[in-house]
C-alpha cells in the first residue's frame, strides 16, 4: 500500500483549536478517504480517522436516533430501553468509518500525514487561509 496523494485543510483557529486540519489521502491512485483530522493531543499531533455517530432506530416511528438520546427526536416516545441496553453493552457513541488494521499502516499513515501537514503549516500563506474547497470535493 502507498499513499499517493495527501490534501491538509487546515483549520482556521476558532472554538475548537485542538482540531488542526482535516485530511484527504489517496492511496495507491485508487482510493480516497476523506475526513481525517489531526488533533493536538496533549504529547503532541496525532491522527484521528473518521468516524460516524451511532444510531438505533426507535421502536415506534423508526427514526434513527443517536445512541445515547433518551427520547425520541421524531416521536418523542422514551428510548431508555435502548439506552439501558448500549450503556451495558459499554457501546461507543462514534466508530470508525476507515481505519488501519494493524501497527506498520498506523504508523505509515500518522508519519505520512504529519509530516505533510508539517510542510503545509511552515508555508504561512497556506495555513493561513483555509482551503474553503475542502467539503465540495
Amino acid at each position: 500500500m502507498e499513499i499517493t496523494e495527501i490534501k491538509i485543510y487546515p483549520k482556521r483557529l476558532g472554538s475548537d483549536k485542538k482540531l488542526k486540519a482535516f485530511v484527504t489521502i489517496t492511496i495507491d491512485d485508487a482510493f480516497v478517504i476523506r475526513d481525517i483530522k489531526v488533533i493536538e493531543g496533549k504529547t503532541g499531533l496525532f491522527v484521528a480517522m473518521p468516524s460516524a455517530k451511532i444510531t438505533s432506530s426507535c421502536p415506534e416511528c423508526g427514526k434513527k436516533n443517536a445512541v445515547r438520546d433518551n427520547f425520541c427526536s421524531n416521536c418523542g416516545v422514551s428510548l431508555q430501553a435502548l439506552h439501558e441496553q448500549h450503556v451495558q453493552s459499554d457501546e461507543e457513541e462514534h466508530r470508525d468509518i476507515a481505519h488501519p488494521i494493524n501497527k506498520e499502516t498506523r504508523q505509515y499513515l500518522h508519519r505520512m500525514i504529519i509530516d505533510e501537514y508539517h510542510k503545509v503549516a511552515e508555508s504561512s500563506d497556506q495555513y493561513s487561509d483555509y482551503d474553503r474547497s475542502y467539503h465540495d470535493e
